[in-house]
């Protein structure tokens, strides 16, 4: 065999391209009658959302279904079936993903089985820093100091960004142009929020008594040991 001929033989046996593999790919279905072809792209819809590990978008799960397909109607008829199931389909971080109902968070707690979500842990100190920020954003570090009449240390925000709640904001405008710090899609997820609208109201909070305790109990420092899981 000549060299042309073993590099077009090896040509032949190379994958496809993604592009190749996306026409393939029968989105449309048009060999279904209608009740099938809706009912697979449930499937679809619902087997994309349980395999990812974070968050799908309607981008993402427009891939796979009809371009006249209905997402928001597919996910209706979605969670209308597992209405009688121990999970859900909730929206958060500008996306769907699966999370178990709150009935059984004890449950899953007994079992102490190691769940996808990967439960964080904060110190009482991050957990108000990371408020702090989620209320303040896009805020730099010195201006967090000046919230809590004390340093905020790098190590504090390098907790919360190794966490993935927190990241690098636009650069701030005052002298030196430090950086700011902004909540990721992860704190919304984390927290079953859709968007940053859907923080709870700073005067619902004092109403509690939660911002308002705090005051009358004096600072937290870095050191304090109680922890908070996030569900």
């Amino acid at each position: 065999m000549t060299v042309a001929g073993a590099s077009t033989a090896r040509s032949s046996r190379r994958p496809r391209s993604s592009d190749g593999d996306e026409r393939l790919f029968d989105r449309e279905l048009e060999s279904l009658p209608p009740e099938l072809r809706w009912r697979e792209w449930m499937m679809r819809v619902e087997a994309v959302i349980f395999a990812s590990i974070k968050p799908v978008n309607r981008e993402v799960l427009a891939r796979v279904v009809g371009k006249d397909c209905s997402i928001d109607l597919l996910i209706d008829d979605l969670r209308e079936d597992l209405r009688s199931r121990p999970y859900e389909l909730v929206s958060v971080a500008g996306g769907w993903q699966h999370r178990s109902r709150s009935t059984y968070a004890d449950a899953i707690r007994a079992s102490q089985a190691p769940t996808r979500g990967g439960a964080a842990a904060l110190s009482e100190f991050e957990a108000m820093v990371l408020m702090a920020i989620a209320y303040s954003q896009p805020i730099t570090r010195s201006e967090l100091s000046k919230i809590f009449g004390k340093e905020v240390s790098r190590d504090t925000i390098g907790s919360l960004r190794s966490a993935g709640f927190v990241g690098s904001g636009p650069r701030s405008p005052t002298p030196g142009a430090p950086y700011t710090y902004v909540t990721t899609k992860h704190f919304l997820s984390a927290f079953g929020m859709e968007t940053l609208r859907d923080l709870p109201d700073m005067e619902a909070l004092e109403d509690a008594g939660l911002l308002s305790r705090r005051i009358e109990e004096g600072p937290v420092t870095e050191s304090d040991s109680v922890l908070h899981e996030i569900d």
